[in-house]
């Protein structure tokens, strides 16, 4: 069969697979990004969320997170902030120390702690401080030919959609791309993503631009019919991996035309979670803080597979890479691949909710009066990353 799509292009670089990583905060780490990679080498594996601001102060955590193997290309970093000029200084702190080829600006952020603050996903409601930004970025990244691309979600809510300017914004900014997760804040990760959305954004932004389309891919099967929905033209993968890094494959064979998928019986799932584990070990050079991260993986890796609740609950609170082969030897590795049970949607699902947002936030798109202070408040506060 002929190929689902031809190869990604943002700015200077091309994807061999139109295929991103979504970022994900405690889970995207230098670890992961490299056993997402290991099988499909030829897609875009973007960095956990950084504060602009920690960043610009060079904070220890701030600093680690923007660390890539060598091998690593394109080098990509998604930034987070509020102000346009803490924005710009991290965007020309990276490009000027050569620590990134690829910026993703994050405004689809649904987390109470960064909305309440003004950013993520409310941001864009500010119309003018969401281009301010945009344009800081593109200019402080330009001079080295570093692209700047933008993520984000329908809206804050129903009655507050947002993201046909602000896909239009971007693109007027110069955003190399812009991917769309296809919920509102509101839906946090709950429901149905509205891919018909993707589709009024890639019809909306100019055919040079390109537009990938986020949510509710779970299966390689799934990219392919949203691709042939939308016409978007990559898609950006974010909790379907999880447990699941072999994905990138199923996603680079189905996106090339090709049938095979990887089906991993326990032996494969074992393996893979050990590996992961050593590279967790080295990205923080400690064995201690390895198991701790690893821990959180389990019921990922695990699920829809007739794995004992006491080998469960040993690995997710497993001490040491000692323990963790020994309760691995105890599992029947003779098991085959379970099929549907280890399919389908994994990670966060929270219900609906009200979108935590500063004082007066909704009442214009303008940044004025309380909002105004809110955002001068949160450039304050850093998080370290």
């Amino acid at each position: 069969m002929p190929p689902v799509l031809p190869p990604l292009r943002i700015g200077r670089h091309t994807a061999d697979a139109p295929v991103v990583l979504a970022p994900m905060a405690g889970i995207t780490n230098q670890a992961f990004r490299a056993l997402c990679r290991s099988f499909g080498p030829g897609g875009v594996y973007v960095s956990e969320m950084i504060t602009s601001r920690a960043l610009v102060e060079r904070t220890p955590e701030s600093m680690r997170l923007i660390k890539h193997d060598p091998d690593e290309s394109p080098r990509s970093v998604q930034l987070y902030g509020v102000d346009p000029v803490t924005v710009g200084a991290a965007v020309r702190m990276l490009v000027d120390e050569n620590h990134a080829d690829h910026i993703d600006l994050n405004f689809g952020c649904p987390v109470a702690k960064v909305t309440r603050k003004g950013g993520g996903a409310a941001l864009p409601w500010k119309s003018g401080l969401f281009r301010a930004i945009v344009r800081a970025a593109v200019r402080a990244a330009e001079p080295a030919g570093v692209p700047v691309t933008v993520k984000m979600r329908v809206g804050v809510d129903e009655d507050h959609i947002t993201y046909l300017d602000a896909g239009r914004a971007a693109t007027e900014e110069g955003a190399a791309a812009v991917a769309l997760h296809a919920r509102t804040a509101a839906q946090y990760y709950s429901g149905t993503a509205d891919w018909d959305a993707i589709s009024r954004l890639r019809d909306a932004l100019p055919a040079h631009v390109p537009v990938l389309g986020n949510g509710d891919i779970w299966s390689a099967e799934d990219a392919v019919a949203m691709v042939t929905k939308t016409g978007c033209d990559g898609v950006v993968v974010g909790r379907g991996c999880l447990g699941r890094p072999w994905l990138f494959a199923d996603l680079t064979a189905a996106f090339d035309g090709r049938p095979d998928r990887v089906r991993p019986d326990l032996v494969t799932v074992a393996r893979t979670l050990r590996r992961h584990t050593d590279l967790l070990a080295e990205h923080y050079g400690e064995q201690e803080r390895a198991c701790r991260d690893i821990r959180k993986h389990i019921a990922w890796y695990f699920k829809g597979y007739p794995v004992g609740n006491r080998i469960r609950t040993g690995l997710a609170t497993v001490p040491t890479l000692e323990r963790m082969d020994e309760l691995l030897a105890e599992l029947d590795l003779t098991m085959d691949y379970p099929g549907e049970p280890a399919e389908g949607p994994r990670g966060r699902t929270a219900s609906a909710k009200r979108v935590a947002l500063p004082d007066g936030w909704l009442d214009s798109r303008e940044l004025t009066g309380a909002s105004l202070d809110a955002i001068r408040e949160a450039e304050l506060s850093v998080s370290g990353g």
